[in-house]
């Protein structure tokens, strides 16, 4: 089911200032899709979230889910959160502790005063569904976090709903639970074919789980597309440093060619990827670590004009991460992040030449 935001405003007032948590946001959520809400704390990206499922009021526009509309100012519409027909799994699970499983998830259903053989029925399927089938009888709390959120999902599918919601459902569990988790949870929904909204400050779950991703920053919508986009292509300097680690260098633009575009920095001259960029001559050019790679340096490489995008510089740090070396380049009076291989034998100190395809220089608005 497709969702719709206009003109969305809700605004909050803290020691006489007003603050603007959601600020006239657009948005189209396709129907049976993982869409994600990214950005940072703060952002109103949970705010968004509860004014969709109807826990916050909004202060002006319109909200439609399929072809009803929800809420709307103008219109003087609101319907209640029960009569939306949405699921939501919180970030804390809300798991009652005085049930067990079973009737976790059964409640919904059980509120409906739907009959008892129905409710076991459908309780039965949906605890299969996410794996819990034998669990009904357990207390749900005395479960491991991965188990619990699993509850809180089949809990929100069982009521058979057109749009699940999450709110950072994963931010509880610990780095391998939440790997695994993720999986599960990509594999559950791909399955569902429903309309997911997914809100996480966490890039890798926006990127691993998302069919679309909206980036948020102080109350609006800054940039939206699929996960690729986002990473390979973004259009502003705030969305490329906050969907992964990146090298942003200012540039002026020297000349607009036909299969690159060349820049000035403090770096050198370098070629970047053409893009849809205005014709700004101001710019910041857009480098991922992952990207980089390093040779054994030496000589004046720089006033070298056949050396296009190869920059000298000396290491300063190398950390060793597991599956890399992360380490940081001097080039002139600006540190370049590079990701090495594991079995690198560079040391801090030594010379080297880092090597940029141009394809991997992308520019971006500052």
């Amino acid at each position: 089911m497709e969702i719709q935001v206009t003109g969305l405003r809700k605004y909050y007032t803290s020691e006489g200032n007003t603050i603007k948590a959601l600020d006239d946001v657009d948005l189209l959520i396709p129907a049976n899709t993982i869409f994600t809400l990214l950005g940072p704390s703060g952002c109103g990206k949970t705010t968004l979230l509860r004014c969709i499922v109807g826990l916050e009021t909004p202060d002006s526009g319109e909200i439609r889910i399929g072809d009803e509309v929800v809420w709307s100012a103008e219109k003087k519409v609101y319907i209640p959160t029960e009569k939306r027909r949405l699921g939501m799994v919180f970030q804390t699970y809300a798991i009652w502790p005085h049930m067990n499983v079973f009737n976790n998830v059964a409640y919904p259903l059980q509120v409906q005063k739907l009959p008892k053989d129905e409710i076991r029925e459908r309780v039965a399927k949906t605890l299969s569904f996410v794996q819990l089938k034998g669990f009904e009888s357990r207390p749900a709390t005395k479960l491991s976090g991965g188990q619990q959120q699993r509850v809180a999902l089949a809990r929100a599918l069982v009521a058979e709903p057109k749009v699940i919601l999450f709110d950072e459902p994963l931010s509880n569990l610990d780095a391998k639970l939440r790997e695994e988790t993720r999986k599960e949870l990509k594999a559950f929904l791909s399955e569902l074919q429903i309309t997911a909204v997914y809100v996480t400050h966490d890039r890798l779950e926006a990127l691993t789980l998302s069919d679309t991703i909206a980036v948020m920053r102080s109350g609006r919508i800054i940039e939206t597309g699929d996960p690729k986009k986002i990473y390979f292509g973004a259009e502003s300097s705030f969305v490329t440093d906050f969907i992964g680690r990146s090298n942003l260098v200012p540039v002026m633009v020297l000349e607009r060619g036909e299969n690159a575009i060349v820049v000035d920095s403090g770096i050198g001259r370098m070629f970047a990827r053409k893009t849809d960029l205005a014709q700004a001559k101001d710019a910041t050019l857009c480098m991922r670590p992952e990207f980089i790679r390093l040779e054994r340096g030496g000589g004046n490489i720089l006033n070298d004009d056949e050396a296009i995008n190869r920059i000298q510089g000396t290491i300063e740090t190398l950390l060793f991460v597991g599956d890399a070396y992360e380490c940081e380049v001097r080039v002139n009076k600006t540190l370049l992040m590079a990701r090495i291989e594991p079995d690198t034998d560079f040391r801090t100190g030594d010379t080297v030449v880092l090597k940029v395809p141009t394809e991997h220089c992308l520019l971006v608005a500052k």
